[in-house]
């Protein structure tokens, strides 16, 4: 048998065993009293909202962008065939800890600043329900090698944090039944932004300028650059993290 043959089956046994995945998780996920609770709340109303957008339920893709000082986490949506996303909703961040600048060390009260991924989804959460980032990523694990960087960081329910981003039950349950959604649409990757404030020139200007911090200046000229692809496109960029743990924004 050829290679090219070998190559073929195997490709069509792994996207079947990954679609029978994401058909299992949803399936399970949706057994779940607050995932049930959730799409009773919301999913009737999703399904018309999404529909004006000529987007279908079953076929959605989502990426999340926050900011810290403006206490705000953007739902940016797109058909799954589709390039460009558009603004789908806005959530505000009910409780803030910590203060500008990256979370670098376990029990530093931050919230994260960087290029994330949902790598959980948690129906029974203490905060009702939750999406976990997958925090320290490659750069937070470069830029701070010494710090014992924590982890546990999420998206989830109630007013509490001590470097989650909590927006509130009704907020978290719309969110996570859209998260739950995209991964049944075979939506792999699920992308989170997060960075200080939205990083146009006139707020760059105003609170870098009255950064002393030279690094934390250079970090934050580096998270720009993604920021401001994504505004001029409304396309996820390719990103890379280099050896210094510098964020590489590659053009698609």
């Amino acid at each position: 048998m050829s290679r090219l043959i070998i190559f073929i089956l195997f490709s069509v046994v792994v996207s079947a065993n990954n679609v029978v995945f994401t058909q299992n998780f949803e399936s399970e996920q949706r057994l779940q009293a607050r995932v049930k609770l959730a799409s009773q709340h919301f999913e009737v109303q999703l399904t018309t909202e999404l529909a004006q957008s000529s987007i279908n339920l079953n076929e959605v893709n989502v990426f999340l962008r926050g900011f810290k000082l403006e206490k705000k986490l953007e739902l940016w949506v797109k058909h799954k065939d589709s390039v460009r996303y558009q603004l789908f909703r806005e959530y505000d961040f009910c409780v803030l800890s910590g203060t500008l600048g990256p979370k670098s060390k376990q029990g530093d009260l931050q919230v994260p600043e960087g290029y994330y991924q949902i790598n959980r989804f948690n129906p029974w959460s203490a905060f009702h329900l939750s999406l976990g980032l997958n925090y320290p990523n490659k750069a937070d694990k470069i830029l701070n090698q010494k710090d014992r960087l924590g982890g546990d960081i999420f998206i989830h329910g109630d007013c509490v944090s001590i470097g989650c981003i909590p927006i509130t039950n009704k907020g978290i349950e719309e969110l996570y039944l859209m998260a739950l959604l995209a991964k049944k649409s075979r939506q792999e990757f699920i992308e989170v932004h997060l960075f200080p404030f939205k990083m146009d020139t006139f707020n760059s200007l105003k609170v870098v300028n009255r950064c002393s911090d030279k690094n934390l200046k250079l970090f934050w000229e580096n998270l720009r650059e993604g920021y401001l692809y994504f505004e001029e496109h409304k396309v996820i960029p390719n990103i890379t993290v280099n050896q210094s743990g510098y964020y590489m924004i590659d053009s698609l």
